[in-house]
């Protein structure tokens, strides 16, 4: 537990460290704390919080900077930033409507929206689509392969092949096909699922394995349509100063952008979550990179949770500010998707 003294002198460090880039000195922190402290007892404030782990003395600087600790301690217990439904909207961030013409180009505006903003790095993930099929089909292309077309209720179709443990003929395909559709049809792909595990000994086993093939690749066709993410502004990181003299962490970070599998995951973490959360780099293994910080918020569509959207940049950001471009934002595309 920290005293007052000690939490006022970490908040005035974070946000100096945080304006000016620079590591902070015991006479700057005198300055702009307002608390009549002697240079001794801030230095000797300065060893505990050091000891503490929530700031650190780079070698090159007499100065102190926070650490992934002392971030974390900062955004919980000092942040004064409200969510943007409780506060005006902030000074500088003007906010264009988003059009509901095509949801592709709403999250798409809305990555640019974010990006813009703050100067960072803006992504959002594609609204994700219930799994339910509305037909599907079983065609024979050869021996032991199958193509199968599933259609959304939404007539989005996606088409798989399949290979198989026997060679069916196409009467037997469409035996299978004809009781998906009459049976299962408006169904998750999970209720069918679990459903045709329960119903095995009523149909022929190659049918069953069949029908679960299908349901199989379905899921997967579904999973992949749903990694979509959206990135945009990741030129930005290149005039950030805390990347300039690491091209090391640029090119991982930008190696992640690219394979955006590792991104996903991170967003995966963010969308079962309520709110703004903020994930600060070097904390926990949910965010691989020291240097790197994510304000992330799910959205919803008609009230259902449906995407995650945020700003990644560096771990010196301006908090307040991004929680409430990320709160707006997410806001805004809720209200875009959700109309009719």
């Amino acid at each position: 537990m920290l005293d007052e003294r000690s939490k006022s002198l970490l908040k005035t460090l974070v946000e100096r460290y945080i304006a000016d880039g620079q590591p902070v000195g015991s006479r700057t922190l005198s300055k702009a704390s307002g608390l009549e402290l002697s240079p001794a007892t801030i230095r000797n404030v300065m060893a505990d919080l050091e000891e503490l782990g929530l700031i650190a003395s780079p070698h090159t600087s007499a100065g102190r900077i926070p650490t992934a600790r002392g971030y974390r301690l900062f955004v919980d217990t000092m942040l004064t930033a409200q969510p943007s439904s409780l506060v005006a909207q902030p000074r500088g961030i003007e906010t264009p409507a988003l059009q509901p013409d095509q949801p592709q180009r709403v999250i798409a505006s809305a990555a640019h929206l974010l990006s813009s903003l703050s100067n960072f790095v803006g992504v959002v993930t594609a609204p994700r689509k219930p799994s339910v099929f509305h037909h599907i089909e079983f065609l024979r292309l050869g021996e032991r392969r199958v193509l199968v077309i599933m259609v959304a209720p939404d007539g989005d179709v996606q088409n798989r092949v399949i290979f198989t443990a026997q060679d069916f003929n196409q009467a037997e395909l469409a035996e299978a096909s004809n009781r998906l559709n009459a049976h299962y049809a408006g169904l998750s792909l999970e209720q069918v699922r679990e459903r045709l595990k329960g119903e095995v000994d009523a149909l022929r086993s190659e049918i069953a394995g069949l029908m679960s093939a299908a349901v199989q690749v379905g899921s997967e066709a579904l999973a992949d349509e749903q990694e979509r993410v959206v990135i945009s502004g990741e030129r930005n990181l290149l005039a950030v100063q805390d990347f300039n003299n690491d091209m090391g962490s640029l090119r991982r970070l930008f190696d992640m952008f690219e394979q955006k599998t590792q991104l996903m995951r991170l967003l995966d973490v963010s969308s079962r979550a309520e709110g703004v959360r903020i994930y600060i780099g070097g904390e926990s293994q949910v965010v691989p990179f020291e240097e790197l910080s994510i304000v992330s918020s799910p959205y919803e569509v008609d009230g259902q949770v449906v995407g995650t959207l945020g700003v990644i940049g560096p771990t010196r950001m301006a908090y307040d500010r991004m929680i409430q471009i990320v709160d707006i934002t997410s806001r805004m595309i809720s209200q875009a998707l959700s109309q009719k």
